[in-house]
């Protein structure tokens, strides 16, 4: 890119200079070409820092180049080269938009936000939120439908050119997609089981077995009045173990939910804070322990609202990892 750069500078230098004397064909190259590339210097600055940069520096940028393009144009002997000399001043904006392209891309890959895109959009979401204001409660009908065709208008452009809406959007539609694939797969595979008709016998089958429960049964006689039984002491005094009577009748212990804390020592690090910096696998426990926090287990949307909402930290790419190392834990798991 500077060695296109530079060789449009030398190419105006030259075709300039065949016409006019050579102070006349330097002032022409830093007029045109030098600007450029002083524009494109700030421009690649600005890029760097993840700011966006102002509309002057990007139209200096194309100006410039267009001037020296007359200026080598006009002084051309003829047609042909003419058009010669008016394309060779181009090769510095080419260079000078390649560089800030580039950098841009660069920022955008390793800090996950793009400024120039960002700045588009605030300035078209105010935009839109003006015109619809104004639409609602100017006093004038006319003006009222001029901002609302143009608020319509402005809407179309909402979200153009937005990496993480798109990446979200992604999410939620592979999110929508994957269940109803894991509806439809359901539907093509279950087994309905029917119990056979009559009277049921002893000979019963694994599978009804499984699904007609076994009839419970029949009660034992009250013991008689001051006898002591097994499971009574002479005072009349309940000697069973609570848990031995909820299995005889069915029900099942209640469960006392895993912490936090029990996660991360099974895990082997330590025990994930609110508002403090996690390191990789601490994103992982925390992500875990909140998608087993309900049944059913949270999606990637919902654990995310759940992460922000419980006062942890984490980058959107960083959380976005842990939840893929997760993800790939659980498909791992047999």
């Amino acid at each position: 890119m500077l060695a296109t750069g530079a060789a449009g500078g030398y190419g105006t230098y030259s075709n300039i200079k065949g016409a006019y004397n050579s102070g006349t064909a330097l002032g022409a190259v830093a007029a045109g070409e030098g600007a450029t590339a002083v524009l494109a210097l700030v421009l690649l600055g600005l890029t760097m820092l993840g700011q966006s940069s102002p509309a002057v520096v990007r139209a200096g940028l194309w100006a410039l180049p267009a001037a020296a393009s007359v200026m080598s144009a006009v002084s051309a002997p003829d047609g042909p080269r003419t058009i010669i000399y008016a394309i060779t001043p181009l090769g510095m904006s080419v260079s000078a938009e390649g560089m800030a392209f580039l950098a841009r891309r660069i920022v955008v890959h390793v800090d996950g936000r793009d400024a120039e895109a960002e700045a588009r959009a605030a300035a078209l979401v105010q935009a839109l939120a003006y015109h619809r204001a104004r639409a609602a409660n100017h006093p004038d009908a006319k003006v009222r439908e001029r901002s609302d065709r143009t608020s319509w208008h402005l809407a179309r452009k909402v979200g153009t050119a937005d990496t993480t809406l798109g990446a979200r959007l992604l999410d939620v539609q592979r999110e929508r997609i994957a269940t109803g694939a894991d509806v439809a797969l359901g539907d093509m595979f279950a087994i309905t089981v029917t119990p056979p008709t009559g009277t049921v016998t002893a000979d019963r089958d694994a599978v009804t077995a499984a699904v007609t429960p076994a009839l419970l049964p029949a009660p034992e006689p009250a013991a008689a009045e001051g006898a002591v039984t097994d499971d009574r002491d002479g005072e009349d005094t309940q000697v069973n173990d609570p848990s031995t009577d909820l299995e005889r009748e069915g029900v099942t212990a209640a469960v006392t939910p895993v912490t936090l804390d029990e996660v991360a020592t099974v895990t082997g690090v330590p025990t994930p804070h609110p508002a403090e910096a996690l390191s990789d696998e601490q994103l992982v426990v925390v992500l875990r322990h909140l998608r087993y926090s309900a049944d059913p287990p949270l999606s990637y949307r919902q654990a995310v609202t759940a992460f922000r909402d419980a006062g942890f930290v984490g980058g959107e790419q960083r959380v976005r990892k842990a939840w893929g190392a997760l993800m790939s834990q659980e498909e791992s798991t047999p």
